[in-house]
């Protein structure tokens, strides 16, 4: 890897493993609606501008839009619309550090939808990683059980499927369509149907600028500055070890949750940890997608982003 490549792996793996603590903070202040609507807005402000300096407002960039719409709205509610909602609600009841844990099964998420979707064969490593990962989710999970917290959990882990989901539509779905473009226009779809609930939930006082930071870093930093950096780093080291960067997010917001909200961390979380990334690990490894050339994942580049906002 070359040293721009470090740098940009180790910038991505900060900018997303930092929104599990901005979410937390912006909880405090602001409803789930507010919060998320600010997020998309700043991130469509930023990249609108930059997909329309590409040409997506082009005639030949309209008409691609147009043509896969449907896959760019399914994207748009997967991706962002319906888990970014469940993430932040489940944080107002859960560490940011468990929620980053939790979300840190994305990947042994993704590898069992591609089985049961006929595209992967489930070798016994990756029946063995998948055991290892969701074994981990419950070890994180069973504390929450006695508080009456399982329905947070739930809520994380059906935020990791939307986000092992989305890839999969625009990688299959959305092949050709420019990742700016698409990923702008997803945000702005989310703006407008996050704008009634938004209106009605808005804060009667001025949050505090803690609060407001937190926002502004979410938008610009977690969505717009993340989408764009994860791309710069699929071109220097290619889409298969961008990847990568999925197993140091979650380091991030366990030691962001431990040093800056002083969450405790215990034997559990760390064992816990330990067996999500190694089940992700067995999980994503083995053979490549049935009828596919082997090569072919690695050189594959996703129009949209292995999320782990």
């Amino acid at each position: 890897m070359s040293r721009r490549g470090a740098l940009l792996f180790a910038a991505m793996g900060v900018i997303w493993g930092i929104p599990y603590l901005l979410i937390k903070v912006a909880d405090s202040g602001v409803s789930v609606p507010v919060l998320v609507w600010t997020r998309v807005t700043v991130g469509a402000l930023i990249l609108v501008p930059v997909a329309l300096a590409q040409g997506a407002w082009r005639p030949e960039g309209r008409a691609l839009l147009r043509r896969y719409w449907r896959w760019v709205l399914a994207y748009a509610v997967i991706e962002i619309i319906a888990p970014w909602a469940l993430l932040s609600t489940a944080e107002h009841r859960l560490s940011s550090s468990t929620s980053g844990l939790l979300i840190a099964s994305v990947p042994a998420i993704g590898a069992l939808l591609a089985w049961f979707f006929g595209r992967e064969r489930l070798s016994r490593a990756r029946a063995a990683g998948l055991a290892l990962g969701f074994g981990g989710v419950a070890l994180l999970a069973a504390p929450n059980a006695g508080r009456g917290d399982l329905l947070a959990d739930a809520e994380v882990l059906l935020t990791a499927v939307c986000y092992a989901a989305g890839p999969m539509i625009a990688n299959r779905k959305l092949v050709g369509v420019p990742s700016i473009a698409a990923n702008a226009t997803c945000l702005v779809i989310a703006a407008v149907v996050y704008t009634p609930a938004a209106v009605l939930t808005w804060p009667h006082a001025v949050p505090s600028a803690r609060v407001l930071a937190s926002l502004a870093a979410l938008g610009a930093v977690c969505t717009a500055a993340g989408l764009v950096g994860y791309f710069m780093l699929i071109a220097e080291v290619g889409a298969a070890r961008a990847t990568v960067v999925t197993y140091l997010n979650p380091a991030v917001a366990v030691a962001l949750g431990a040093g800056v909200l002083g969450e405790q961390l215990t034997p559990a979380i760390g064992v816990a940890f330990a067996l999500i990334l190694a089940g992700s690990v067995l999980a994503t490894r083995g053979p490549a997608r049935i009828g596919a050339p082997a090569d072919e994942r690695s050189r594959t580049q996703p129009t949209a982003p292995a999320p782990e906002t």
